[in-house]
């Protein structure tokens, strides 16, 4: 009785729902508060710089103001003015392309805190917002918004929030407008890896004008911080990689706890990097097959952008835990088309396995070499698999990337209860 109840997801209610949502955004905004009440300046009680990662960000704009730009790739110079502000040891280097040094030149006009405040505030803003598009309604906020992923963009002011609204924003917006679409891709070049899948499933698609406009987009970035900073910052940034690659990702300086893949599955353990990348370029491989099979099929377009942010997430070798966030939005479009057409069974408890996987991810890769996140992700790209299945077994459709379905939500539910109990 009990195992029925989980297969069936009866045991999700509401009020359980609303409590965890509640206790969570309520240990968010406990940590929040206690990093800022034992600030002495700019450090935390722990000594490191308030939003850690966000100091590269805005020590790398202040010395792009100050007509440093190429310098940001240097180190040496951006750990010394680094020191300058925080009075610590402790280096965040920066690590993103020129075109995101016109964002982080705008917030380093502000002063170090309330530029955190604002950055923090306004990408936290524009994700929740799409979120709504997704998913309007109180409660659906509030699991949003307290979804664990946040707490951990929150703790590194990393640029979490920023990526899931522009990819989720775009795969939105896909449908009606295309070109805005593309414009908000194109904008998502400043982590140019989440870019890797869009080609081919919007190629599958056949959103042309879509393509057009995002490679516009980067275009017309590349050629304004050309104009703002010159070639230089560019040269830079491509002599930079090498090091870069090295030291923060193959050596996992970072630390491959925090990575959420199959690349650092193998390094977690121990193997080699040859084995590494080849087991990442397997899970690449199969996630992008099953993308373009999924984005020329059918089926709701809600599918298509959940197995889009997974499996950008998936196809990544460095994908880190405040990247989940993005996740968060695919767990949203898939609960959102389950709430609508029915669920799978086992399908609600796995999506509230995948809410709740960024609170033990780092610490479970840490202390038992298993990257859960990376498996909760291969997980609901499986599901969505299995549900566009059990969709195109039932309309028997020869995957025309534009038609709408034919069938009622009524006969859908039903179609994929029988599925699931075979």
């Amino acid at each position: 009785m009990a195992m029925e109840r989980f297969a069936s997801g009866a045991w999700l209610t509401r009020p359980l729902i609303t409590f965890t949502a509640l206790f969570m955004l309520a240990g968010t905004l406990a940590a929040a508060g206690l990093l800022v009440a034992t600030a002495n300046g700019t450090l935390d009680l722990y000594g490191r710089p308030i939003g850690t990662d966000f100091s590269s960000f805005w020590t790398a704009g202040r010395m792009a103001l100050a007509g440093q730009a190429p310098q940001t790739y240097d180190w040496n110079a951006h750990f010394e003015v680094q020191r300058q502000t925080h009075g610590t040891d402790m280096f965040f280097p920066w690590s993103y392309p020129p075109t995101f040094l016109l964002v982080a030149s705008g917030f380093a006009l502000l002063p170090y805190l309330p530029a955190l405040f604002v950055w923090q505030a306004t990408t936290l803003i524009t994700a929740a917002a799409t979120l709504r598009n997704i998913l309007p309604g109180p409660r659906a906020l509030l699991v949003g918004v307290s979804f664990p992923a946040v707490l951990v963009c929150i703790g590194h002011g990393q640029t979490g929030f920023l990526t899931a609204a522009l990819l989720t924003g775009g795969i939105l917006a896909l449908p009606a407008r295309e070109v805005l679409a593309g414009i908000l891709f194109g904008l998502l070049a400043y982590k140019p890896q989440f870019g890797l899948l869009l080609p081919f499933v919007l190629a599958a698609g056949g959103y042309w004008r879509a393509i057009g406009a995002a490679a516009a987009t980067v275009l017309a970035s590349i050629v304004l911080t050309v104009a703002v900073w010159g070639w230089p910052v560019w040269q830079a940034f491509i002599d930079w990689l090498p090091l870069t690659r090295t030291i923060a990702f193959e050596a996992g300086d970072t630390g491959f706890e925090k990575f959420q893949s199959a690349f650092a599955w193998v390094r977690l353990w121990g193997g080699s990097l040859t084995l590494a990348y080849g087991l990442q370029a397997v899970v690449t491989g199969g996630v992008l097959v099953g993308c373009v099979w999924i984005w020329r099929a059918d089926v709701d377009h809600r599918l298509k952008g959940a197995a889009l942010i997974t499996g950008a997430l998936l196809s990544l070798p460095y994908v880190l835990d405040y990247d989940l966030v993005a996740f968060g939005m695919a767990l949203a479009l898939l609960a959102a088309h389950g709430f609508e057409r029915g669920f799978l069974r086992w399908e609600k408890t796995l999506l509230a396995l995948g809410w709740f996987m960024p609170v033990c991810a780092r610490t479970i890769a840490k202390t038992a070499y298993l990257p859960v996140g990376f498996f909760m992700l291969a997980a609901i790209f499986i599901l969505l698999l299995v549900r566009v299945r059990a969709l195109r077994r039932e309309t028997g459709e020869a995957a025309h990337p534009r038609a709408a379905p034919t069938q009622s939500p009524a006969m859908l539910a039903s179609t994929l209860r029988s599925q699931a109990s075979r």
